[in-house]
This record gives C-alpha cells, structure tokens and sequence, in this order.
C-alpha cells in the first residue's frame, strides 16, 4: 500500500494495533495493572469514533491483531525454534492465529456499534458486556484460548483482585472494561474506580478458605533439561539420573516433578528405577509426583501425572489437550507434517472432579493436578472442589523458550489460586517454579532457566468461594444484566448523561 493511501484511513485503524500492542504492558511480566483501565478506554474511545459496525469491527481487529502478535507471538518460538517447523511456514502461521484471535475484539466493535445505546452510562455497561462476553467465548470456542483474558492483568497488588474469588477472571474482565469506559466521562469514572478500589480492597480482608492440617514438606523439583534434549535417547539415562539424585537431596512429604520429567511412557521406564524412586518416597514417608506417558491396550496414549510412595500408585491423565501441540484438529494434518513435534496425538484423560489423595488417615490431604495449559481454564479446575486442599500443576514451558509464556502462565495460575482460595504448587522444567498462597501472593519461586528444587512448607486448605461454588455463571449473569440495562429506554435522567 502506498504511504499515500494511508492519509485515506480512518485513524482509528492507524491507531488500534499501537494500542493494542502497548495493551500487552497491563500483563505479567511488566505488571501495570493500573494502565489496563487506560488501555481499554482507548479502544471505547475508538469504538465511539467507529461510524458504522464494519468500521468498529476492524477498529477492534487491528487492536487485537496488535495485541496478540506482541502478546502471544512466543507461539513463533515453539512451531519454528522448538518444533522444527520452516520459518517461512511458522511466521504465516504466527500470524494466522494471532488473526483468528483478533476476531474476538473485531466481534466486540461490530456487536458495541450496531446496538449502541444511547445514553453514556448505558454504553459503558454495554462495551463492558461486550468485551467480557468475547474473552467468555474466546475460552470456550473451539477448545478455548483464554490466554491474556482481561481480567488477568489484576493479579495482586490490584485491589480488583479482590473480585476474583466471587466473579472470576470473567468478572474482572468486565468490571475493568465498564471501568475503562466510564473514564470518558471522569465525573463518572473517577468515583466508580475508588467504589471498585474500595471494594475489592474490602473483599480481600476476606478470607473465603482456611488452611486445615498440618504443614506439608513440598518439594518443587525443576529440571532444566534443554527441549531439544528432551526427547533425545542420549540424554534419556542422564535425565533419569538427574532426576533420581535430586529427589534423594530434597527429602519431603511429597515430591512434584514438571511435566514429562521422565519423558517416556511409564511402562518402559525400568523397573528397578520405578522400585528406587518409591523407596526413595517411603523412606522419607511421602509421596513422588512426575509427569510421564501413559497408554491403554487400545493404543492410545496421555500426557499424565503419576505417583508413588507411601500411598498406592495413582494417575491423573491431561484432560484438556492443546491444540496443534498434544492433538491434530481434523484437517490439519498436512500443517503438522511440517513440524517435528513428539507425542503430538495425545488422548484426552476422562473427564471427572477426582483427586489425588496422599497422607495418613490422621492427616490425609487431597490434590487437585493439572497440567500445563489446563490451569487457564477455571471451571474446569474447581471441579475438584471442595475436596482438594491444594492445587498442582506440573508444566513444560520449555516449547516457549525464554519468552513472555513463563510470566503470563504465572499470572494464570495466580488468578486460579485466588478464584479458588487454594495454595497452588508450581513444578516446571525451565519455569516458574513457585508456591502461591490462597491469596494468589507469590510465596517463593526459583529462577527460570536454573536447575534447582524449590523446598517449601504449605498447609492444604478448605471452604468454598463464591467462584468456586457457581464458575463463570456470576460473570456471565453481570453481562446479561449490562445487556438487559443497555436496552432499556433512556428516562430524562438517563438522557442527561448522553
């Protein structure tokens, strides 16, 4: 396109990818969650400048498009650098899919200028529904994306964080963008930012769970073996070696290695290793957790948890698989011939609220495991309360490199713990290996690409929130009521905030 024939556009298109990009500065690692209320009034503000539907739309596919390709453009790193996958095939694909998730912003503008409401405060609960509505539908649409989701921004210190345990990520993501939108007018915003700061500033004195027990031992095992190492033969005997050595320095009440620590299927690791590692575990009176393969007499296969020690063998199968990278989408067959992905046709684990249970009968304590990418999902992991204590999530973050993927995922898993009121225990194999607290406060962590065991004492905890008892339906009945409200006829008082 020649320079000439942009002075044509509309500045908001010129606009709405520099927007969007800068929007990435409100997540994990850079943490300016004051700045997400800015950032989102800015794409109101582009909306309200949109003079029809089809220009709102692409005003909010440019933000996203500017969004996610600096947001999530670490996708390039697994498919090209980790995958084996041609750069020129891995850039267009990058760039495919950071597409198809603008369209979530892009239905936001096209739904906000095609019902515009007229009165002010109308429109502000309307952009609000709108935008929580389309981070809603992004996690659930064909198995869900709910990666840089809004509301994730607000991790603590945030006094928003103290919506999280009632509304959810959904909810925050809502209350932010109402927020956003009511700053236009700052006589309006200005007042409902200190009423949402006091607040949530109020909900955090809650504690809405309460630890139970007594302190466990954990250690938090990260490996550090390079991805390109991973799957390589060689290093297979060193890898075993490694991780036997680190679970006999570091004796705890349970032990979690990250996800495919031992990455073959358990029933081809030897048998005196398995033997070696459960004593281990005995001696020390706990229980191991490591991520490995599992497979069933019909062929198929799981990325799974499994545990020995003092308590019988148990396993978790992944139960949310990613797409491209543990399951080909039908279709897309011809994509994957290109990338050199192991274990790249995974089945998923039956779905159920089941947990782990480990302890003795004075002091038994249930686990709550997911793996990797699941705990970006949380209705799917408050299927396992009220009964978990804690939350464990064994990750493999490696497929990233030392991109933005390490500290968002934290940010992730922060917002699971608060919406749950339940400690989360982090064992990755670059990281971020870390204890968080109920409160969704980072307890202590390694630092990423070191190799090192993160000894930590934690107490399982009990009660519900109220997220944990209803999932999104709070989030998503706010939504419909901002609908509902924006549809009413304006009343003269309505009218005079025009």
């Amino acid at each position: 396109m020649p320079l000439s024939a942009l002075r044509h556009l509309p500045p908001t298109w010129l606009l709405a990818p520099v927007l969007g990009a800068a929007a990435v500065l409100c997540f994990a690692p850079f943490s300016l969650f004051w700045a997400a209320p800015l950032a989102w009034l800015g794409l109101f503000l582009l909306f309200e400048r949109s003079h029809s539907p089809r220009q709102a739309a692409v005003t909010g596919g440019l933000f996203g498009l500017g969004f996610f390709l600096a947001g999530v453009s670490w996708v390039f790193v697994s498919l090209s650098v980790f995958g084996g996958m041609p750069a020129w095939l891995a850039a267009p694909a990058t760039f495919l899919f950071c597409a198809v998730l603008a369209l979530y912003p892009g239905l936001s503008g096209f739904l906000y200028r095609r019902w515009r409401p007229p009165a002010f405060w109308q429109r502000s609960l309307f952009f609000a529904a709108c935008i929580a509505g389309a981070d809603w539908l992004r996690a659930w649409l064909f198995t869900g994306f709910p990666w840089l989701a809004l509301g994730y921004s607000q991790t603590p210190p945030s006094p928003l964080a103290g919506f999280a345990p009632v509304l959810g990520v959904f909810g925050l993501s809502f209350l932010l963008a109402w927020l956003a939108a009511t700053l236009a007018r700052p006589r309006l915003g200005l007042p409902l930012a200190a009423l949402l700061a006091l607040s949530g500033f109020g909900l955090q004195q809650i504690h809405w769970s309460e630890a139970h027990g007594p302190a466990l031992r954990v250690a938090l095992v990260q490996g550090n073996i390079p991805q390109e190492m991973k799957f390589d033969r060689a290093a297979f005997v060193q890898t075993l070696q490694l991780y036997r050595e680190l679970i006999a320095s570091h004796p705890a009440d349970l032990t979690i290695l990250p996800e495919t620590a031992l990455p073959t299927f358990v029933d081809y690791l030897p048998t005196e290793y398995l033997d070696e590692l459960a004593s281990l575990a005995r001696q020390q009176g706990g229980n191991i957790l490591f991520g490995t393969l599992t497979g069933d007499p019909d062929g198929a296969y799981f990325n799974s948890a499994v545990s020995l020690g003092a308590a019988p063998a148990q396993v978790y199968s992944k139960q949310h698989l990613v797409p491209f990278g543990e399951f080909i989408p039908p279709g897309f067959a011809w994509f994957m011939a290109h990338a050199h992905i192991p274990m790249s046709s995974f089945s998923a684990g039956a779905v159920s609220g089941e947990t782990l249970t480990f302890g003795s009968d004075a002091a038994r304590y249930q686990v709550a495991v997911n793996i990797c990418y699941e705990d970006a999902f949380g209705e799917e992991i408050i299927r396992a309360l009220p009964a978990a204590g804690l939350l464990a999530n064994l990750s493999n973050t490696a497929w990233f490199g030392d991109s933005l993927a390490q500290p968002q995922h934290l940010q992730i898993a922060r917002l699971r713990a608060l919406e749950t009121g339940r400690p989360m225990l982090r064992a990755t194999n670059t990281g971020m290996t870390a204890l968080i607290d109920a409160q969704g406060q980072i307890q202590a962590q390694l630092p990423p690409f070191t190799r090192g065991v993160l000894q930590v004492e934690v107490r399982p905890h009990r009660g519900a929130t109220p997220y944990s008892r209803s999932g999104n339906w709070g989030a998503l009945a706010l939504m419909l009521l901002a609908v509902v409200l924006s549809r009413i006829k304006s009343s003269r008082s309505g009218a005079a905030l025009h």
